[in-house]
């Protein structure tokens, strides 16, 4: 049974405005190439040339946009996965020893967002400086970024309270 679900994507404006702005030059030489029938640049690409590289970048933009954080918390195990961009990571929940609501600062600690590796370990994250620090019984940890870090960690320390014996 899921306990807890938080799907995250990269819709921050100032990512967008990174990866649209080229698309916003090629759109206006393929305008000038394909509608107005004036040659683009100096060396102009060829037509068939031109509409691949558009697509290509059509087709990565729209990737971007599907790709996702979806991290979930279950009877016996948290599960992360980045959608279409990472296989999914299986977690038993007797390899957590500890989950703490933690403020990080990305670009400092990870160098930035998605899959990163830094000074603290491994991060997982899509947008912000909030999240949740696993720290699990064979010395490695793991961040994993949430807009809702204190819900996320209440859930799992809930249920790693229920695993414990005795209980």
């Amino acid at each position: 049974m899921t306990c807890y679900r938080e799907v995250q994507q990269f819709r921050q404006p100032w990512v967008w405005a990174i990866l649209l702005a080229p698309l916003g030059f090629l759109g206006w030489g393929a305008y000038q190439q394909f509608v107005l029938r004036r040659p683009w640049g100096d060396r102009p690409m060829p037509d068939t040339g031109l509409l691949l590289l558009c697509a290509a970048i059509g087709l990565f933009l729209l990737w971007f946009y599907s790709v996702r954080l979806v991290t979930e918390v279950r009877d016996d195990e948290l599960i992360v996965h980045f959608v279409l961009l990472w296989r999914k990571k299986v977690i038993p929940l007797g390899d957590i020893r500890s989950a703490e609501a933690v403020e990080y600062r990305p670009i400092r600690d990870y160098g930035g967002w998605g899959i990163r590796y830094g000074l603290g370990g491994w991060a997982y994250n899509v947008s912000g400086n909030r999240g949740v620090q696993l720290k699990f019984w064979y010395g490695t940890d793991l961040l994993i970024g949430s807009q809702r870090a204190g819900e996320f960690a209440a859930v799992l320390n809930e249920r790693l309270r229920a695993r414990q014996p005795g209980r």
